[in-house]
């Protein structure tokens, strides 16, 4: 209580400085706000790419995953050899395995009839292998041949295409001069590898896929039996399966598979994190060069301070008071504005990019840090301005 009162009765110098030129005030708030702007985007950028390209991995039913030791990420799985799934199958706690293929190819829009890529998803139709009401209530359909299911968050103009099958009239296109007929619908989404996906049975993936095996799978679906532990089950196929043949997830594992892929390997990842350094760069750049002329035009009076016998540490703090106040002025607008990107950016690229508390929080810290560096290296000539040198 009684800081709080010492806090009342305290001048707020800092904010009078920083009101009393109104100009360079806004000419400050603007600069931390498109700072925060550009750490907001790449930050969704970076979430969204996350996102879109784990959302296969986090409707998969399977409780381990296998997968070939030469994937590098879900649009890129190479293939191994379906006795891995039979030899899985005798270990303690495997309930039953079952194959999925997954691969990209090029279609053409039957709305538009201009060709782009897809991902096609292939598995038996008997054994749901993911958690997609839709999907799992047309299984009977992608049993016919050549018929397949469109994901209705596909990128593109799909509009007129997905009327009619909502309407029950099937559509016809072609991949790779076969013709297939896309007869349901579901939601999945696009991601930054492919525009959408396709869903039939293995049959039909292994039709527009001539050229990949019946018995060379991309991924490996295990499910334990209850009671058991999938990350002990997990362990013992490590031990069991061949090493340098396969790699056992579990689907936590598999998540994080995908996520590493993209934050370490892909340069995709790397430009983002290197967009959210170069904003928080901009920001103690714009933010130093006002405080830093703020300290100039004041520093008579600064130095009248410590002739009345002001110590450093109160004449440090009306600076930091200022960058405080900077940084929290600038984050509203910095904050606001992303909002209506990321509303934008999400319906033109069907990309799931979300303001999140968390993101909020983290920029809102990242600011104060940024403008708290930036009054630190404006005080270094306060620190060290003589009351004697000043008259």
């Amino acid at each position: 209580m009684k800081l709080i009162q010492e806090l009342q009765r305290r001048t707020p110098l800092g904010w009078l400085q920083l009101s009393h030129h109104k100009s360079r005030l806004l000419v400050a708030l603007s600069g931390i706000a498109f700072a925060d702007l550009l750490m907001f985007m790449q930050l969704g950028f970076q979430n969204a790419l996350y996102d879109s390209n784990t959302r296969l991995n986090s409707v998969l039913l399977a409780d381990i995953v296998l997968m070939s030791t030469q994937s590098r990420n879900t649009q890129n799985l190479s293939t191994f050899s379906r006795r891995r799934l039979l030899q899985a199958a005798d270990i303690p706690g495997v309930k039953s395995t079952s194959a999925m293929y997954i691969g990209l190819f090029t279609w053409k829009n039957p709305q538009t009839h201009r060709k782009t890529t897809l991902q096609a998803i292939g598995f038996n139709p008997e054994e749901p292998a993911l958690n997609l009401p839709e999907v799992n209530a047309q299984l009977d359909k992608i049993k016919l041949p050549d018929t397949f299911i469109f994901d209705r968050a596909t990128r593109g103009e799909y509009k007129e295409a997905i009327k009619q099958i909502e309407t029950g009239n099937p559509v016809t296109t072609e991949v790779d001069k076969r013709t297939i007929t896309i007869d349901g619908l579901f939601k999945l989404g696009a991601s930054f590898a492919a525009d959408g996906t396709l869903i039939s049975s293995d049959d039909n993936f292994l039709r527009i896929f001539p050229r990949q095996l019946a018995g060379s799978i991309n991924l490996g679906l295990i499910y334990t039996k209850p009671g058991y532990d999938s990350k002990q089950v997990a362990q013992l196929l490590k031990y069991y399966l061949p090493k340098e043949d396969v790699r056992v997830l579990t689907r936590e594992e598999f998540i994080n598979f995908e996520v590493d892929y993209w934050k370490q390997e892909s340069p995709i990842g790397f430009i983002f994190t290197l967009g959210v350094s170069m904003g928080f760069l901009v920001g103690v750049i714009i933010v130093y060069q006002v405080l830093s002329t703020d300290v100039n035009a004041h520093i008579k009076e600064y130095a009248t301070f410590k002739a009345m016998g002001y110590r450093n540490l109160y004449l440090l703090g009306v600076v930091f008071e200022e960058a405080i106040i900077l940084a929290m002025l600038g984050f509203i607008p910095g904050f606001a504005v992303p909002l209506g990107l990321y509303h934008l950016t999400r319906n033109a690229t069907d990309l799931p990019i979300y303001m999140t508390v968390a993101r909020a929080l983290t920029v809102l810290l990242l600011t104060i840090i940024m403008c708290s560096l930036s009054g630190a290296i404006a005080t270094r000539k306060l620190q060290s301005a003589d009351p004697a040198d000043m008259f």
